[in-house]
């Protein structure tokens, strides 16, 4: 449940889950935040023992190597194997999510997939690397000297991004678009007054949504969803204005 559900150790100091536990069997005894850490970690040793042993046998793998940094800011590089299994079916594997504190060079990036590699056992088996485009990762591919493939939806979205800032007049209405919901995310009166105006319409109460800069489709989703609440969002906006009606 803790690994599945992604659950604090402290879960077990909680009153609530000791009461629910207590119901479900008066007679256990819940272990201390230390013995259930102590517990995680060995189902965690045994887990990669067993995927080791399973990887032993695999002939072939591809890597996906990828950096990417949490909402503390602290960056990991993940790199995910992936392999035909006994049964024919293709199966996926997490090698190592690694804290990455050091710069994001090519070399200390090398250095830290050959340490997976080799740990792992997949020297010699690796056919492809999917990566991004990004130069640090392409010169860290060329120094493992392995194939190198650019992730498709990478490439997709840089494709659709420079489509969508060479078209004239865009550009002016994603940012008119991106200010009329930062105001209904950053109000809670004005987000409050939406909710309300889309139930008295009849209209399924709905989140405006931001476009992210990394993923094209998520500004068909914003102007999609400003669109269908166009009247709920424009009865909404305050006697000032200040969420630029004129875009909805």
């Amino acid at each position: 449940m803790v690994v599945k559900d992604s659950q604090p150790f402290s879960i077990v100091d909680d009153c609530g889950f000791k009461e629910l536990v207590a119901l479900l069997d008066p007679r256990y005894t819940l272990p201390s935040r230390r013995v259930l850490k102590e517990m995680v970690v060995k189902r965690y040793e045994e887990e990669k023992t067993k995927a080791k042993a399973v990887m032993e046998r695999v002939e072939a793998v591809s890597l996906t190597a990828d950096m990417w940094t949490s909402i503390n800011m602290d960056a990991y590089l993940a790199v995910t194997c992936h392999y035909v299994d006994d049964s024919a079916k293709l199966a996926t594997e997490l090698l190592g999510g690694l804290p990455f504190p050091e710069t994001h060079t090519a070399v200390n990036i090398t250095a830290a997939m050959r340490s997976l590699m080799e740990e792992w056992g997949t020297e010699g088996k690796v056919t492809s690397i999917v990566t991004d485009a990004g130069a640090n990762m392409v010169a860290s591919v060329r120094s493992l000297n392995l194939r190198h493939a650019l992730c498709f939806a990478h490439s997709l979205n840089l494709v659709v991004k420079k489509s969508l800032d060479a078209t004239p007049g865009l550009q002016d209405l994603r940012t008119r678009a991106r200010k009329v919901v930062t105001f209904f995310k950053t109000s809670t009166t004005a987000k409050e007054k939406l909710r309300e105006v889309q139930e008295q319409m009849n209209h399924p109460v709905l989140k405006l949504i931001q476009e992210v800069d990394t993923r094209w489709n998520s500004t068909y989703l914003m102007l999609q969803r400003l669109f269908k609440e166009r009247q709920s969002g424009g009865s909404s906006c305050d006697a000032e204005n200040r969420c630029e009606t004129s875009v909805l």
